[in-house]
């Protein structure tokens, strides 16, 4: 009995504890911010995914900056009802939503080709969108659904946009990845996981496909003034977790140790806008400053293999 009212005494006061520095803890777990006032006044920005987290506090963010901001969203409802958000915070505000699945390549081209009709320029592309953990599933054409969509979708994207980019230099892709890329290996021998399928190995994969490919991308964009970055925006308190109930219950638990989107969102914002970034490219980021890579994501010969692998899922040819 003693030892259990010891137990919820001492529970007892770590909560409270919890309670008297939450407002320190908040702060420490906020992470970097961008502090760069760059302005983006007549710049064009894509960001998929930005109906929700991170990616609409990007497109907020960049839209009180001046740019012209699209979102490109799986649900355009939803998005509909981001952008209005948006509009009501900042009256200003010069978002639009379009339509883009990238569970779906014929609507990743459909999407592109209208794109390429209507708009004349893109300076910043922010590859934001991503599903985690959930449970085995593929795309329209077939893929792992975490690997197609969080991968092989914006490289087609990126693909298909690459010319307008350039010809709007300079010019940046932001990459979203996540610190699960330290826990990932490209199994090349079942790419989409066909023999054997784990949802957190799987994510992890996707993860550190995009490190890959960043600086793979960067590595073939040197000379063109693109540049191509990834980032971790850190743990933040989002809906991304909610196929994984272990997950769920852990970032329920722990909420006051997580980032807020907002919080999330500065990574991103920051390898968008920040003057020093200028010429940066191929680098990892994280809390808005250079960020570890793992081993497994620094290796040419692995980059140049997914590249390759990559291609030949999706039946595109690179122009080098």
């Amino acid at each position: 009995m003693m030892v259990l009212v010891l137990i919820v005494a001492g529970l007892g006061v770590v909560a409270l504890l919890m309670v008297l520095f939450a407002p320190h803890i908040r702060k420490y777990s906020a992470g970097g911010a961008c502090m760069s006032m760059t302005r983006l006044d007549g710049k064009t920005v894509l960001i998929t995914g930005a109906n929700t987290g991170i990616g609409k506090e990007t497109a907020l963010d960049l839209a009180i900056r001046g740019a012209r901001v699209i979102m490109a969203c799986r649900d355009v409802e939803k998005g509909e009802a981001a952008a209005a958000s948006i509009r009501r915070i900042y009256s200003k505000a010069n978002v639009e939503v379009r339509e883009l699945d990238l569970a779906d390549t014929s609507s990743i081209r459909a999407f592109a080709q209208r794109f390429l009709r209507e708009v004349n320029h893109l300076h910043i592309l922010i590859n934001n969108a991503g599903v985690m953990m959930c449970p085995y599933m593929k795309t329209k054409d077939g893929f792992e659904m975490q690997l197609g969509v969080n991968h092989l979708g914006h490289f087609l994207l990126t693909y298909l946009l690459i010319g307008l980019l350039k010809r709007s230099a300079p010019a940046r892709i932001v990459v979203v990845s996540s610190l699960a890329h330290n826990f990932g290996w490209i199994r090349f021998h079942d790419l989409l996981s066909q023999g054997s399928y784990n949802s957190g190995l799987a994510y992890c994969q996707s993860k550190l496909a995009n490190v890959l490919f960043a600086r793979e991308l960067a590595r073939r964009l040197k000379g063109s003034s693109v540049t191509v970055n990834s980032v971790h925006p850190g743990s933040v308190c989002s809906d991304l977790v909610r196929h994984s109930t272990i997950m769920s219950l852990l970032f329920s638990l722990f909420s006051l140790f997580l980032k807020s989107p907002r919080d999330g969102a500065q990574t991103s914002i920051y390898c968008a806008v920040a003057e020093e970034l200028h010429s940066l490219t191929g680098k990892h980021f994280s809390d808005c400053a250079p960020a570890f890579v793992a081993p497994q994501g620094r290796k040419e010969e692995t980059a140049t293999k997914l590249w390759d692998a990559s291609s030949e899922l999706l039946g595109i040819v690179w122009d080098d």
